[in-house]
């Protein structure tokens, strides 16, 4: 089903796709992110960190994956009922599984 008839229905949808390796990177901490529009945000400040821009601002970021503002980023990042200290225990601990 297309995101926009999920929306019209009110049905949870799921995360527009963005590049391969970062929807599969990404996909470990999705669990983290209670609304898809915060990890839709989260996966793209992945793309706009690895992509070739000179400067990594949320505005620049906004542009090159092709969102219409820079808002939803800094929302994101600002406000959003996201917890950076189970992100970033997730992170360390598959870092430590994967050096084992």
């Amino acid at each position: 089903m297309d995101v926009e008839l999920q929306i019209l229905k009110h049905l949870k949808r799921d995360a527009r796709p963005t590049v391969s390796v970062i929807d599969q990177y990404c996909s470990t901490y999705s669990d983290l992110f209670s609304d898809v529009r915060s990890y839709e945000c989260f996966k793209y400040l992945h793309q706009g960190i690895i992509s070739p821009i000179k400067r990594k601002s949320l505005p620049e970021i906004a542009k090159v994956v092709g969102i219409s503002s820079a808002q939803s980023l800094h929302h994101f990042l600002a406000n959003s009922p996201w917890s950076a200290a189970e992100l970033k225990e997730r992170r360390l601990n598959l870092t430590l599984k994967a050096l084992k």
